[in-house]
């Protein structure tokens, strides 16, 4: 057997927000022309950087995961979640920069953790990806860079999930079910105060067969998902599986 592929790290963040019929959630649907998750709707997220963990307090574990979680959804929507005063480091790079210009900070401590997940051994291309929580800013509209994301959407998790099903949306499977997990808040802060204390367990899907020509992922069911067997719905695991990296 060959030795699996070491996973990249990244980090993706689910900006949500109070609309007039619930929760809503910030996806950005990817171009197809872009390698990975090709024409998904995903939510921001991506590697983690050098830079990130200069940013990043050096107590905290997750710290370079929360920073490049806040860099993605800047660079994919035009969201910033930051605060004064401006960083120490020098204005290397399009994201420094634009804290300069800004005088502001990334705020680390506005996102909570929501899941972990590290793309199956098998997998030619990996991440071990952290999942956020955060609130939107009111004051900053979403935009989509017209590049990676050709789309920029709130919208309902139970939605999203119905227009998939529908055939007019496509969902990757790690996106799907933290769709269905955070679909059962009503509300932005009844999701984040939830996620506050709910232990992690991290998830790293094992595909197994279902006997009639499909493939079936194992999760474990102390992840919170509601169950540990699942189909294996949208693009295949080979990289597919997790939201807005590349």
């Amino acid at each position: 057997m060959s030795t699996p592929v070491l996973p990249r790290p990244a980090a993706t963040i689910l900006l949500l927000r109070d609309g007039r019929e619930g929760l809503e959630v910030l996806m950005v649907a990817r171009a197809r022309e872009v390698d990975f998750a090709s024409g998904a709707l995903v939510f921001p997220g991506g590697r983690v950087e050098t830079t990130d963990a200069a940013l990043a307090p050096p107590d905290d574990p997750l710290g370079a995961f929360r920073v490049a979680a806040i860099r993605e959804a800047w660079e994919e929507s035009g969201i910033l979640l930051a605060h004064p005063p401006g960083p120490e480091l020098p204005p290397e790079g399009e994201f420094l920069a634009h804290l300069h210009a800004r005088g502001v900070r990334p705020s680390h401590a506005a996102l909570t953790p929501f899941a972990h997940w590290i793309t199956p051994a098998h997998s030619p291309k990996r991440f071990d990806t952290h999942f956020f929580l955060a609130h939107a800013p009111e004051d900053q509209e979403a935009i989509h860079d017209g590049r990676e994301a050709v789309e920029a959407v709130w919208i309902r998790p139970e939605i999203a999930i119905a227009e998939a099903d529908g055939g007019r949306r496509t969902l990757v499977f790690a996106t799907r079910l933290n769709l269905q997990r955070l679909a059962r808040h009503r509300a932005a802060e009844e999701a984040i105060a939830a996620a506050r204390t709910t232990p992690i367990v991290t998830v790293m899907p094992e595909p197994l067969p279902d006997g009639a020509g499909g493939t079936l992922l194992r999760i474990p069911e102390a992840a919170g998902y509601g169950g540990s067997l699942f189909a294996a719905k949208g693009p295949p695991a080979s990289g597919g599986q997790w939201p807005g990296q590349r």
